[in-house]
């Protein structure tokens, strides 16, 4: 991949992280949940999960998925169902205001956090068929491929992190500012909101004819 198109897909992975979606809510939530040293860890499961999303691509996994409307059906249904789960478990969490972990009792671990980020995006065939329109523009078939989609997974999980990590920082330390519980239940009943509407708008989501 020469300069000027890594140049150009470098920017087009900013305007990818930066568009609001189901990573951006779970990177809030998780701020807001557990602070930014602890909720951090979920941008590296995004991560992984747009790794996993390109390595579907790259395995051709992604063309029949845009091609078998059954294949296309199920994922999208696997993720509405998650992303509609996860919402109801963030409106039904607890009023409490953000303090240590330690103070909490908090029994969500790191992994599950990761986990929980992974799925969001690996069973996301929006995303899925959007890597599959983009990512073939910026690949050189009379080259070895494994470089060039390593360079693209790199450009993707930098952009991600730098501005995931900026979601999660501003819910933990603007939205972690609030102390009284109606405030802390108003919060976490609108990421549950969030949720399901990404959930909604993803059951709406139809591959291009």
């Amino acid at each position: 991949m020469d300069l000027s198109t890594w140049l150009t897909f470098f920017a087009a992975s900013w305007a990818i992280s930066i568009s609001p979606g189901p990573g951006a809510i779970a990177s809030m939530s998780a701020g807001l949940n557990h602070g930014f040293r602890y909720g951090y860890v979920t941008i590296f499961g995004l991560v992984l999960g747009i790794w996993s999303q390109l390595l579907i691509v790259g395995v051709g996994l992604g063309a029949l998925m845009a091609t078998s409307s059954t294949a296309f059906t199920v994922v999208k249904w696997l993720g509405v169902g998650y992303l509609v789960w996860l919402g109801i478990q963030q409106w039904r969490a607890p009023a409490r205001p953000m303090v240590a972990l330690s103070d909490t009792g908090e029994v969500v671990t790191q992994r599950t956090l990761i986990i929980n980020a992974w799925m969001i995006n690996v069973v996301n065939p929006k995303g899925t068929v959007f890597l599959l329109a983009v990512v073939p523009q910026f690949i050189n078939v009379h080259h070895p491929l494994t470089p060039q989609y390593l360079i693209i997974g790199a450009t993707l999980a930098f952009t991600d992190m730098v501005v995931m990590s900026g979601y999660t920082m501003l819910a933990s330390r603007v939205l972690g500012a609030l102390k009284k519980p109606s405030h802390i239940r108003a919060m976490n009943r609108t990421f549950g909101s969030l949720f399901v509407i990404a959930g909604s708008l993803l059951a709406l989501f139809k591959r291009a004819a």
